[in-house]
């Protein structure tokens, strides 16, 4: 992940050896069944989410090419803080 944002909902990626774009929908994502936590949640685009239970979850680092990035406002920005301190903060607990 990059050090000063994640992704902001609505952005739109294409992830290495792949070749259909996905539409970032979630960030900070745990997982159920292994609680393993990832960078974003995401579901094919432009189709949308057919299925709730078929979600992409992927890392930040995963990312081949962004097509476009979300809305961004004071709002998101304001947010992105806290998603940042979030994100050290469930990583940090992770590697106990």
């Amino acid at each position: 992940m990059n050090e000063k944002h994640l992704l902001p909902i609505g952005s739109v990626v294409l992830l290495r050896e792949s070749n259909k774009r996905i539409m970032i929908v979630g960030r900070l994502q745990r997982q159920t069944d292994t609680e393993k936590l990832w960078d974003y949640s995401a579901c094919y685009y432009p189709e949308g989410i057919i299925d709730p239970t078929d979600l992409f979850l992927f890392n930040h680092e995963q990312i081949e090419a962004t097509y476009f990035i979300g809305f961004q406002d004071f709002e998101e920005l304001e947010f992105q803080g806290l998603l940042i301190s979030k994100y050290h903060e469930l990583r940090k607990a992770d590697s106990v």
